[in-house]
């Protein structure tokens, strides 16, 4: 029959024949022990399956080395290399990290934040949503240290790290410029706080410096989160009219928010049967594919997702040892990856990268 009882020092003292005094100095490593005598301990410790109570420490030390880190949702490609980032960097700066999914509701996030809080981690990462504000005056009026990652609600507000989004639009537009693409369009199936903001500015300004009038270019924003839950179907039966209409109207490029985003498009265009493999050069952002394996080559938009995390961690550290300093943003570079999917040249394999 399994174990069940949690094996503790008065066990271990019990066995080895120490006071419960030494066999705590041994298994934290205090130099008043001899490192004979220690060895034995935790041995013996290791033999019997004994488990530090981290809680216990942690209401000596005041801290659980543990973040909370609250993201969209694991479904989505881009927060499951986030945070397999994020735990890697908090392992390696001594933390734990507990993964918290707010779905993009506004509601929820709250409610996971006052969980987080109730656990008295030392801190949180947070992906807001648009809707956030409540989120991020609670955190403050609990005196939780914390860090936005990948968007903010308005800038300087709170300590935040993200990729110049701006930028990276900008590359992939003039990216699909320079492939011979003409007439432009910005496709997204919502709009995300920050992000699409700047998106839109990165996009038109590629199409102001290459002298693509206003007609030429259009935005077609869907009015649901193709990543919050059911829906797709529709979204995909909106898009394949709208890229229809753009096609015979000549449009012959695609900007499109995200990876995931231009692959469920790529899908709906395929399924529908209507469309070729040439009729639109497209490019997106993320650079998904340079972490995880896709049969669907993109032009992306990429940056290092382990930089942007341990400038998050870091920031957090600091906050948590008492870093005074006014709120700071940290920006990451960007560059453009291309795997062909801008269509220069009918089969075009070609890679290069821009920044």
């Amino acid at each position: 029959m399994a174990q069940t009882k949690r094996v503790t020092l008065q066990d271990i003292a019990r066995q080895t024949g120490y006071s419960i005094n030494t066999v705590s100095h041994a298994l934290r490593g205090k130099a008043d022990i001899s490192e004979q005598t220690s060895a034995r301990i935790r041995d013996v410790a290791r033999r019997m399956g004994y488990t530090a109570n981290q809680v216990a420490s942690s209401l000596r030390s005041g801290r659980t080395h543990i973040f909370a880190v609250v993201l969209g949702g694991m479904s989505n490609p881009f927060y499951g290399i986030m945070a397999d980032a994020i735990q890697d960097a908090a392992q390696a700066a001594g933390y734990s990290v507990m993964i918290m999914c707010s779905r993009d509701d506004a509601e929820l996030e709250l409610r996971l934040v006052e969980q987080a809080i109730a656990r008295c981690v030392d801190g949180i990462l947070l992906f807001p949503t648009g809707r956030s504000g409540p989120t991020i005056a609670r955190l403050r009026a609990a005196g939780m240290p914390f860090v936005l990652m990948s968007r903010y609600l308005n800038e300087g507000e709170a300590d935040s790290v993200v990729c110049d989004e701006a930028q990276g639009a900008y590359l992939a537009t003039r990216h699909l410029i320079e492939a011979g693409r003409r007439k432009l369009a910005y496709i997204s199936s919502s709009t995300v706080v920050f992000s699409s903001q700047r998106r839109m500015a990165g996009f038109h300004r590629a199409c102001d410096e290459a002298g693509i009038p206003a007609s030429d270019r259009c935005v077609y924003v869907a009015s649901m989160n193709l990543m919050s839950g059911p829906g797709q179907e529709s979204w995909h039966a909106a898009l394949v009219g709208k890229l229809l209409a753009l096609r015979h109207e000549g449009f012959d490029g695609l900007f499109v928010f995200c990876d995931v985003e231009a692959w469920h498009a790529l899908d709906a265009m395929q399924k529908s049967g209507r469309f070729g493999a040439n009729d639109f050069g497209i490019a997106s952002f993320d650079n998904i594919e340079g972490e995880l394996s896709f049969p669907i080559p993109l032009c992306s938009v990429g940056y290092d997702f382990g930089e942007m995390t341990r400038a998050g961690i870091e920031l957090l550290r600091g906050r948590i040892h008492g870093d005074a300093r006014p709120p700071q943003i940290v920006v990451r570079p960007v560059s453009l990856i291309c795997r062909g999917s801008c269509r220069r040249g009918a089969n075009s394999q070609e890679s290069t990268q821009l920044s």
